[in-house]
């Protein structure tokens, strides 16, 4: 049993030099995005920067073009490759009339980096491992401040209009209340003039909206991510116990076919020493 290695051209483009030099490029590239929000460099380098930045868009297409000749149908069933062959696509979109826009998205190619760092990968993989529940403890949350936002509406709102004069200046002013952002001094302590005991109503809240949700949110992320490296480690332990199994088919193989050839020179000695 054979199997089929990877082409030279796949070996070249996984060669650690050519991993290491796409992202350098990369993050150069990131600098010459930086420089050119400067309208003082702009006046004086704008053309080399400008040029410096095709040059290097030129050296990303022609490694998109190496990847999809190499791996052909496989490279669109990646969804890290199909994710760099999307940023790499923005930027080749002229950035004129309603396209104006997609110039400001060209900095999207910076995001290469999650694609070429292994650690960087596995953080983005865990995190998007972890939407699901993530999902489910924002509607927990979302209940929370539907109901904390309607008390506040029908307690504070005909003394405090700006804040809690409707349901939706309530949820936004209980979302800054979240965040700690002068919520004490610039909310509560206004409220407790004409409310004093509004603190009974504002404590329970900051504790079951911040510090509760925000450990569920940290809980469910570090548990994701285990999960997800839990289940890289054991694709790679797979992978490496499939290599081995090839491996021995191989050696087992060529041991047969080995020891038929031996058998046949001992047939041919023999007939000869009958002879």
């Amino acid at each position: 049993m054979t199997t089929t290695g990877p082409s030279p051209l796949q070996r070249f483009l996984e060669r650690a030099d050519v991993r290491h030099t796409v992202l350098g490029l990369i993050i150069l590239n990131a600098v010459v995005l930086g420089l050119e929000t400067s309208d003082t460099l702009m006046a004086r380098h704008g053309a080399w920067l400008r040029m410096l930045d095709q040059a290097m868009l030129a050296v990303f297409v022609l490694e998109i073009g190496l990847r999809i000749i190499a791996w052909r149908a496989a490279f669109f069933r990646d969804p890290w490759s199909v994710f760099d062959f999307l940023v790499v696509g923005i930027a080749l979109v002229p950035a004129s009339g309603p396209f104006a826009v997609l110039r400001a998205l060209r900095v999207l190619r910076v995001l290469r980096v999650l694609t070429i760092v292994p650690s960087m990968r596995r953080v983005v993989g865990g995190l998007l491992a972890a939407l699901p529940g993530l999902g489910s403890i924002a509607m927990v949350l979302l209940l929370v401040y539907y109901v904390f936002g309607v008390i506040a509406t029908q307690l504070f709102g005909d003394q405090f209009p700006q804040w809690f004069g409707t349901l939706g200046r309530s949820l936004y002013s209980l979302f800054q209340i979240m965040t700690l952002e002068s919520w004490s001094m610039g909310i509560v302590r206004p409220l407790m003039e004409v409310f004093p005991y509004a603190w009974m109503f504002f404590i329970p809240f900051i504790l079951v909206a911040t510090f509760t949700m925000l450990n569920l949110f940290i809980g469910v992320i570090v548990s994701a991510m285990q999960s997800f490296t839990s289940a890289e480690t054991e694709a790679t332990v797979s992978a490496v116990d499939d290599a081995r199994v090839h491996i021995e088919a191989d050696l087992h193989a060529e041991m047969r076919g080995l020891r038929a050839e031996l058998a046949e020179l001992k047939a041919m000695l023999r007939a000869q020493e009958r002879r």
